[in-house]
């Protein structure tokens, strides 16, 4: 029986932090959503998902972060075999990973410190820890002097970048971007990819969802598309069409 946590330092580069085996997914109402899905995903490397509403690709991530639960096949991912997880073994899995979501997802009652911050308190992080991983993530996203600000006070592009940071404080070996560039205007939408890019850079595993094929285009990382539950291609050089 396989271990469900293995060492993350168990991943050399050449071997997948996402993996995919004979994986698929039926809600009950009977909409199949993924079929027989076989995919790898290697540690460092940056991975745009896209398809037309209805393609499978918010199954896909919802599977990667043990939001839904597939039918039939194997998910690993970062260390994790989620195929019998418990669900204690949840949050583990969650804190290996940041989430950059399409609506921001801030609490506006809290200002931009308090909202990067927030995952560091909930998980018992000390109070030296939080402030300097805070402030090094709103460095990295150009937000350095927005700590005291309160959501309502920035741009839409502001508040992209303030969830980036928290997805970024606590140093994930993973980040899922769902449409991150949805809600911003197109220059904002380069800069955000731009920023996930040097993160990438870095060594940080990046899988994005969009809709926009100008990003895919410019931006040469690797693209899979999803087409009725199915993966209809998988291409290295940001070539969707």
């Amino acid at each position: 029986m396989e271990e469900q946590l293995l060492s993350s330092e168990s991943f050399a580069p050449s071997k997948p932090i996402i993996e995919f085996r004979g994986v698929s997914k039926t809600y009950p109402g009977g909409t199949h959503a993924l079929k027989d899905v076989n995919i790898k995903i290697n540690k460092g490397e940056f991975v745009f998902v896209v398809g037309s509403s209805g393609a499978g690709k918010s199954t896909f991530m919802k599977l990667i972060m043990r939001e839904e639960k597939a039918n039939t096949g194997i998910i690993k991912v970062n260390g994790f075999n989620l195929t019998n997880m418990k669900r204690k073994q949840v949050p583990l899995l969650r804190r290996t990973m940041g989430i950059v979501f399409q609506d921001f997802r801030l609490i506006p009652t809290m200002n931009v410190f308090q909202n990067v911050a927030f995952a560091m308190y909930v998980v018992g992080e000390t109070g030296s820890h939080i402030r300097r991983e805070v402030s090094k993530a709103l460095s990295k996203v150009g937000l350095g002097d927005k700590a005291r600000s309160m959501p309502n006070q920035l741009s839409g592009g502001e508040q992209q970048r303030v969830g980036l940071a928290r997805a970024l404080v606590n140093s994930p070996d993973l980040i899922i971007a769902d449409e991150p560039t949805g809600n911003v205007d197109p220059n904002m939408s380069y800069e955000i990819v731009n920023m996930l890019t040097e993160i990438n850079k870095q060594g940080t595993t990046i899988l994005m969802v969009t809709h926009d094929h100008n990003l895919v285009r410019d931006f040469k990382h690797r693209v899979i598309m999803l087409d009725g539950g199915m993966i209809v291609a998988d291409n290295a050089g940001g070539d969707a069409e």
